[in-house]
């Protein structure tokens, strides 16, 4: 029973100090208060953010003709060249297309020779005056049209060699071939991705700040370039919680806010020498930054409205003032760096702040008998009290 009414206790003091954090107090039948004074300290904050990894470089492979695959000339995973042969697509037809404008084009040669002797032949005759300027002019214009023709065959012929070189499918940039979606004999056209060439010696990992966060940064020295600039080192935590053994350097902003979420996408760049991130691959970047003679609050003794945000100051007089307070927008989801409105040596409300108003007088207390409180409300509590209040 003892040990039963121990853990009672434990459980109804843990209840208790739940109920009175930050925002929320035990009902002790006072206006007792726990208050901590303003102190600076040296800080290292970390911000995560949800981030996805592509290639510095990821193309999708798509042919230009429609036909069936012949060859593929390369495997999932493999690491290619620019120019290297990937795929071969049926080229019967386009052959013979080939072969038809190299006959056209060896046709109007032959058109434009003879247009070219009978031209010159007739300016012979005009000169010693056999025929008249209607001939001549009549000759010239037959060298002429043939000329065109020739021209108009040799783009033909041009065209159909275009042709033929997109029946083989070549890497527009060294990287590693993705999936393999196509089998050989597998009927394709342009709508079809036959698989993607993904440059990873060095990846992007995109990752997402709030509006208002961006615009605080614009604001600083330099605006964007200045805040990419001054943007500390990124590291990145992979799907199975390791940290990543580089570290990342953001290299752009997004100009445009995403309206469904309201935030704004950052690129950073990692180097990959051993190729452990693959394109596709999703991690979370954690932003850490060292602060100097900060004053540094937990979130939960600050109280938000309409994006402002506040905290209840004691002055000598023992009464509370509603105080705004501004933060550093980067912050590790449990403490805030107070960038003003608060200086060394003031006092602050720690607990039961959802039931204050400005101008409450109170007594204040120290948090670690605030603490005791708790305990001592717990000790006091009926093994019957501590059940109801522990299912409440």
């Amino acid at each position: 029973m003892k040990m039963r009414r121990m853990l009672l206790v434990a459980g109804a003091a843990t209840m208790l100090m739940a109920c009175g954090g930050g925002g929320g107090r035990p009902n002790f039948g006072d206006n007792e208060y726990p208050v901590e004074t303003v102190t600076t300290q040296n800080t290292d904050l970390q911000t995560t953010y949800p981030a996805t990894i592509t290639g510095i470089q990821d193309v999708e492979i798509r042919p230009k003709v429609s036909g069936f695959l012949t060859e593929i000339r390369v495997k999932e995973g493999q690491t290619v060249s620019t120019g290297q042969l990937l795929f071969v697509i049926d080229n019967k037809t386009y052959q013979a297309q080939v072969r038809q404008a190299q006959a056209s084009v060896t046709t109007a040669k032959s058109q434009v020779n003879t247009a070219k002797l009978t031209f010159e032949n007739s300016k012979q005759l005009h000169e010693n005056k056999v025929i008249g300027d209607y001939e001549l002019q009549t000759a010239e214009n037959n060298y002429r049209s043939a000329q065109a023709q020739l021209a108009q065959a040799q783009a033909g012929l041009a065209s159909a060699e275009e042709a033929l070189s997109f029946c083989y499918v070549k890497s527009p940039s060294n990287g590693i071939v993705g999936t393999l979606p196509f089998k050989e004999g597998a009927l394709v056209s342009a709508s079809n991705v036959l698989t993607h060439v993904a440059d990873i010696s060095t990846v992007e990992v995109n990752f997402s700040l709030t509006e208002k966060d961006m615009l605080t940064l614009s604001k600083g020295e330099n605006g964007l370039r200045g805040a990419i600039d001054s943007f500390p080192a990124l590291k990145l935590q992979l799907a199975d919680g390791s940290i990543y053994n580089h570290e990342g350097k953001v290299y752009a902003i997004s100009g445009v806010i995403d309206q469904a979420t309201g935030s704004v996408q950052l690129i950073s760049h990692f180097p990959n020498p051993e190729h452990l991130l693959k394109s596709g691959g999703s991690g979370t970047v954690i932003v850490s930054r060292s602060a100097e003679q900060a004053i540094v609050i937990p979130q939960s003794v600050v109280m938000e409205v309409q994006n402002k945000k506040f905290v209840y100051l004691l002055n000598d007089s023992n009464k509370v003032n509603y105080t705004e307070i501004t933060v550093d927008p980067q912050n590790d989801g449990v403490n805030y760096i107070v960038t003003s409105g608060l200086s060394v040596g003031d006092k602050y409300v720690t607990n039961g702040i959802t039931k204050l108003n400005d101008q409450m007088e109170i007594v204040p207390i120290t948090p670690q008998r605030y603490q005791e409180k708790i305990e001592e409300q717990a000790r006091s509590m009926t093994s019957s009290d501590i059940v109801n209040a522990m299912k409440k």
